[in-house]
């Protein structure tokens, strides 16, 4: 009886080679004819050679690919019916999955494919082929039988076809079930550690390849054994399904939940800013296994213990970032008080430092310790004082008078953040009224208070805070100004451009703060339109040194007078950074030459805002 054959069709040798030894052994045994080709055109001409009872086809090859060989081999009558399993190299293509089964694919597999499965799938496919062949032959059978006995026999086939397909039928459903079996945890559905270690070895070869890194948080549930013992297996049982559904819960969807066996579970973050988001993520689920679980007729308590590692600063591959992560969880289980800990002791401390920050300036804002200090703008022409920046301290019960650099870098919630930007529009816009009043009519354009934003990203909350505040002080056009740093100009392009015009038709002035001190800053100001450019300090520090700094200081007021901005110069200290920047024709400065940052009462002192005399004539006497 002739066996049924198999093509495998790929153009790279060492693939081909590789699947090939995995249908050798039965090849050998005579179970199906192995026969192979290295191209689409190739494996066309072997189709109108033999029949196959599968054809196993790569998905990238040169010339005519697997989407294209598999069109021309069911576009013929005789091999229409050729089922065609796919092997691509490409993870969790979805759309070369969907384009393949559209193309009349059997199956789709990922390389390296698990030998089983591959060997299995082949197998019902011989299966078939056989039982199809022996149908053949019991076709040619009845067509010699005597008509008297061939409707008994047309009865027989038809049963032996209903068999037959039951039978693949249940083939089929035994293969999936080995598959799930295979990389899923039965009693949780969660991937297991075989296939964690596969999305591992991914995420590793994902990071070499793009640079950016990746986090693993192991995790151990405390108490764990004490209520398998003391309420069941069952009981067990259902506490790990429930903190299962609350770990997926509490991560984001392209995050991966493992479970490796026991209580013992894994988190894998892949994306940017991964140390930042495993603390996030850590916490959350420390916050969702400490809410009590409801078993049964029971309430039971456990807690999480969670270990985290980051790629590739702590292991170089899998098995190492395995092993470091349930280190740092060991750690913390060690230690009740601080139940997620990063492998590595600093990121702990820093973690914890911005926990306390953001604990004790949480505190700082309910009690009054914030306040706004304003370091006056001097117009080089007149010597007045025209604007003001505003700028936050914390009058911290210990520490002191601290500025904002010492701790809003290691404020990381988005709210706290909110809260204190609307504190800081709120100030700014009492005061801007009250300078409004003290100077009358006679001050055009009204004098500006410059506030920073202490949120990393410009979002259109600002404007619901800052809009209101402006129209209940009833602030002239001109009253206000956000200082822009380069990252607050990253985000997405629309909403920018619709939140800055919406910016500039109701008065706001918009300023590029610390010019030069990022890469883009010249697209920026060319694309927003923005009213002012801030000479980073570092610029104006450089004025008179080898090294090409009043060059530099030239360049970047030329460049701002060409997109009719006004320049603001920062960090003025000395009579020769002054004079050279008169030279060069800058608009403003702010400065220790000028003004130390002053509450608004010293302000209103030292600067006499009410009838804007002449601030700084000793050092402007050149200008006049």
């Amino acid at each position: 009886m002739q066996i049924p054959k198999v093509l495998l069709v790929n153009d790279d040798q060492a693939s081909l080679y590789a699947l090939e030894s995995l249908l050798l052994d039965a090849a050998d045994q005579h179970l199906h004819e192995l026969i192979t080709a290295a191209s689409g055109k190739e494996a066309l001409r072997q189709v109108l050679l033999h029949e196959f009872a599968v054809i196993l086809l790569d998905v990238s090859m040169p010339g005519m690919d697997g989407f294209e060989t598999a069109e021309a081999i069911h576009s013929h009558p005789r091999s229409a019916g050729t089922p065609i399993i796919f092997i691509t190299a490409h993870y969790a293509d979805e759309l070369n999955r969907l384009k393949a089964y559209q193309k009349g694919a059997a199956d789709y597999l990922f390389t390296p494919v698990i030998p089983q499965i591959l060997q299995t799938k082949v197998a019902v496919f011989v299966e078939m082929a056989k039982k199809n062949m022996q149908l053949r032959i019991k076709t040619e059978e009845l067509a010699r039988l005597n008509q008297d006995l061939r409707v008994q026999r047309l009865q027989d086939l038809e049963r032996i076809n209903r068999e037959l397909e039951q039978e693949i039928k249940e083939r089929k459903q035994a293969e999936q079930r080995a598959h799930e079996l295979s990389t899923r945890d039965a009693l949780t559905n969660l991937i297991n550690r075989r296939a964690l270690i596969q999305q591992l070895e991914h995420a590793v070869a994902t990071a070499d390849r793009s640079g950016v890194g990746f986090a693993l948080l192991f995790l151990d549930l405390d108490k764990f054994k004490p209520i398998n013992d003391t309420y069941g297996h069952e009981a067990g049982d259902e506490l790990l399904r429930q903190v299962a559904a609350r770990l997926t819960a509490a991560v984001r969807v392209a995050d991966v939940v493992a479970r490796l066996g026991g209580d013992e579970f894994v988190v894998l973050i892949e994306g940017k800013s991964a140390s930042a988001n495993a603390a996030r993520v850590a916490r959350k689920i420390e916050l969702a296994c400490a809410l009590p679980f409801d078993i049964g007729q029971h309430r039971l308590k456990t807690a999480a213990s969670i270990g985290i590692a980051l790629y590739p600063e702590d292991g170089s591959d899998a098995q190492a970032l395995m092993k470091n992560a349930d280190t740092a969880m060991y750690h913390a289980k060690k230690n009740s008080a601080t139940p997620v800990q990063f492998f590595h002791e600093e990121l702990n401390v820093r973690e914890r430092e911005r926990e306390q920050w953001t604990l004790e300036l949480r505190k700082a804002l309910a009690a009054g310790q914030l306040e706004l200090h304003y370091e006056p703008q001097v117009d080089l022409r007149s010597g007045r004082v025209i604007a003001a920046e505003a700028l936050l301290y914390w009058r911290h019960p210990v520490r002191g008078l601290l500025d904002a650099a010492h701790f809003l870098p290691l404020v990381q919630e988005r709210a706290l953040l909110d809260r204190i930007d609307a504190w800081v529009v709120g100030q700014c816009c009492s005061q801007a009224s009250l300078w409004q009043s003290l100077s009358g009519a006679a001050q055009s354009p009204p004098l500006c208070i410059w506030l920073n934003l202490a949120t990393p990203q410009l979002h259109a909350d600002l404007l619901q805070v800052l809009l209101p505040a402006m129209r209940k002080h009833g602030l002239a056009p001109g009253s206000i100004g956000i200082e822009l740093n380069e990252k607050l100009l990253l985000g997405p392009t629309e909403p920018l451009a619709q939140m800055l015009t919406q910016m500039h038709s109701t008065g706001v002035r918009i300023a590029l703060d610390d010019f030069g001190s990022a890469r883009s800053s010249l697209a920026a100001c060319k694309r927003w339109q923005l009213n002012v450019l801030k000479i980073d300090r570092s610029f104006v520090h450089g004025i008179g040194n080898d090294e090409g700094g009043t060059d530099i200081v030239a360049a970047v007021i030329h460049l701002a007078r060409a997109l009719s901005m006004r320049v603001v110069a920062l960090g003025v200290e000395t009579r020769q950074q002054l004079e050279v920047l008169q030279s060069l024709g800058c608009h403003t400065c702010q400065g220790e030459l000028f003004y130390p940052p002053l509450p608004a009462a010293g302000l209103l002192e030292q600067t006499s805002i009410a009838d804007l005399d002449t601030t700084t004539p000793s050092l402007l006497s050149n200008e006049e």
